[in-house]
């Protein structure tokens, strides 16, 4: 995987709650990549993360939402935990920071219950995808075609159900972030 994503920035948008492996496994394979992830948070300082129902270690934020810009990034990843989930969803900003990744046709990888946020931002429709079990209704019912799978990739969006799917959903991080920026030079060389 070394040097795949070299140099390319890859904001990882979190708050409190984060399940920790969803956070640090990505951003593991991110930077083993070459890739540059930043933590994108509501508030500087740092976030709570958990390991289910504990809390786990706390994370440093590297930008705020409101000095964080998409067109600086490559591609975004949204980590799971259920109050992670939620509380990126109920924030408008973090919803239009998410939608302006799907607008501009950037890959976005999301697990657990990240994926409420992609029903608030409005950008399921017709998608195939997979969450947590727990969240299908509230998917299919934004217009998503929800599968029971390790990992689903419906062109830039990839999504995983459970940390027992990080190594194919990290695997398909890179993999996929990697052809859409293969991809992006691609049109470059065109132009």
């Amino acid at each position: 995987m070394a040097g795949e994503l070299d140099g390319k920035k890859v904001a990882v948008l979190a708050t409190d709650g984060v399940e920790q492996v969803e956070l640090d496994r990505p951003w593991q394979a991110l930077e083993e990549a070459g890739a540059e992830p930043e933590l994108v948070s509501f508030e500087p300082g740092t976030i709570q993360a958990f390991e289910h129902i504990d809390k786990g270690d706390t994370r440093k934020v590297d930008l705020t939402l409101g000095d964080a810009d998409p067109d600086d990034y490559a591609a975004l990843v949204l980590p799971g935990g259920v109050i992670n989930g939620d509380f990126v969803r109920a924030d408008a900003d973090a919803v239009a920071f998410v939608k302006a990744f799907f607008d501009a046709g950037k890959p976005v990888a999301a697990i657990c219950h990240a994926p409420w946020v992609l029903a608030e931002a409005d950008v399921l429709k017709g998608r195939r995808m997979t969450s947590w079990p727990s969240l299908q209704t509230d998917l299919r019912n934004a217009g998503a075609d929800w599968v029971d799978e390790e990992l689903v990739v419906d062109g830039t969006l990839i999504t995983s159900r459970k940390p027992d799917d990080l190594d194919a959903f990290c695997a398909a991080i890179v993999e996929e972030f990697a052809a859409a920026d293969t991809a992006d030079d691609d049109e470059e060389d065109d132009a």
